[in-house]
């Protein structure tokens, strides 16, 4: 039975409770006409569950209802829960957010920068700012990610087997050894690129903590939080919660289930990835979400103070530049124009410039499987969007997400 209890009446918060049933009728469209599989959404006022519906197919071949207690990949929506680990961590004095990654991975010494050539020949220079703590929460650490197919940095990184994973058998620390031998893209801090640096500072958490990224997201995070249903893996029991991960077909734009890509862990798999390795459920993200806007605490519980979250949710970008400005332009599931990013999150800069609604302060983020969560701390709102489609750009999903929740306000 889901933990999920829509504890309000919709006006009793601001909202309209027809307006916000269009969330749910737009999005059984996608179901309908085959674009989505099922999908899961939680939309919270206050701290109170307004509206919460799921709908459409967990498994298609086998009909297998989305239910609000399914379990899928919440992907990036890893980074930042990793992202408040190592705040945690930082709030207790035991690294400076300058501090050079090099001190907690020795690997990370001597890096060089890509300046021009091929993946094959390429000619690289030595780096002359050292990569920080703050390049890994920013994403401005001149890492890259395999699956980009715009940079030859992209291809050695696949050529190395990181396209959608780590090779066989390694660990974090050597898959962390592994991209230090690797170039960057850029001089650190100097631009931004979306990248492994999160699944790096999983591993200054692991070195400064002295325990693995599970035991400290179990023992700081998921426990205090009542997220039972998050972690690396599913217990064996628990495995036919899981939704299957679909993608679209190039030739017709049906629906294929994904087959190896998708194997779910029913033990601590060898690489715990903390920028895309958990699964959660609505129940679990929708806490994490409520700890966020509570400016770090929950249920008398505080993982972070008040003002850690205000700093981790302003923009960090230099002179206060959008992603559009600072950024690559790799592929996106929104405008980057008007948005920003904090210590683990996307923040809007401004509303006007985005396209979209959305509150300035606003702040994101989204996985892989078109997931999606956004707090929005001036309207007090929360939601929390899952589904099983790869990649999360293929339909206008946040958007549209976005349009739908914001015209159910009507205080």
């Amino acid at each position: 039975m889901s933990k999920i209890v829509v504890d309000v009446d919709p006006a009793e918060v601001g909202m309209d409770a027809k307006r916000l049933e269009r969330v749910s009728s737009h999005f059984q469209r996608y179901v309908d006409d085959g674009r989505l599989p099922g999908f899961s959404v939680l939309v919270s006022r206050g701290n109170k569950v307004v509206f919460a519906d799921a709908r459409g197919m967990a498994d298609i071949a086998s009909n297998h209802p989305m239910e609000l207690d399914t379990i899928v990949r919440i992907y990036s929506m890893t980074k930042p829960i990793t992202s408040v680990a190592a705040m945690i961590l930082f709030e207790r004095g035991l690294f400076e957010l300058t501090d050079p990654v090099y001190k907690f991975i020795p690997s990370f010494k001597d890096v060089k920068v890509f300046q021009r050539g091929s993946s094959q020949s390429p000619a690289l220079v030595p780096a002359q700012e050292p990569m920080r703590i703050w390049h890994l929460l920013t994403h401005t650490a001149g890492l890259t990610y395999g699956f980009h197919y715009a940079h030859p940095v992209d291809q050695m990184y696949r050529s190395a087997g990181f396209e959608w994973g780590a090779p066989e058998g390694f660990d974090l620390a050597q898959c962390c050894d592994a991209w230090a031998g690797l170039p960057l893209l850029f001089e650190p801090g100097s631009e931004w690129n979306y990248s492994v640096a999160t699944d790096v500072l999983g591993r200054v958490v692991e070195v400064v903590a002295g325990k693995s990224l599970e035991e400290f997201f179990q023992e700081e995070i998921l426990v205090p939080l009542g997220m039972s249903d998050t972690g690396f893996f599913v217990n064996s029991g628990d495995r036919d919660r899981v939704a299957s991960l679909y993608t679209k077909s190039p030739y017709d734009g049906a629906l294929l289930r994904i087959g190896s890509m998708a194997e779910v862990p029913t033990e601590t798999p060898r690489y715990l990835s903390g920028g895309g390795g958990l699964l959660s459920t609505l129940y679990d993200y929708h806490r994490f979400t409520q700890m966020l806007l509570n400016r770090g605490e929950l249920d008398g519980f505080r993982v972070l103070g008040s003002r850690s979250v205000d700093y981790m949710t302003m923009n960090h970008l230099p002179g206060d530049q959008d992603l559009e400005t600072f950024g690559r332009p790799i592929f996106a599931e929104s405008s980057y124009k008007g948005v920003g990013f904090g210590l683990g999150f996307a923040v809007v800069r401004d509303v006007a410039a985005s396209k979209t609604f959305a509150s300035m302060g606003e702040y994101s983020w989204g996985g892989a499987a078109s997931t999606a969560f956004w707090v929005d701390p001036k309207e007090e709102l929360t939601v929390v969007f899952l589904t099983q489609l790869i990649p999360s750009s293929t339909y206008p999903i946040r958007t549209q997400l976005a349009q739908l929740v914001y015209q159910s306000l009507v205080d």
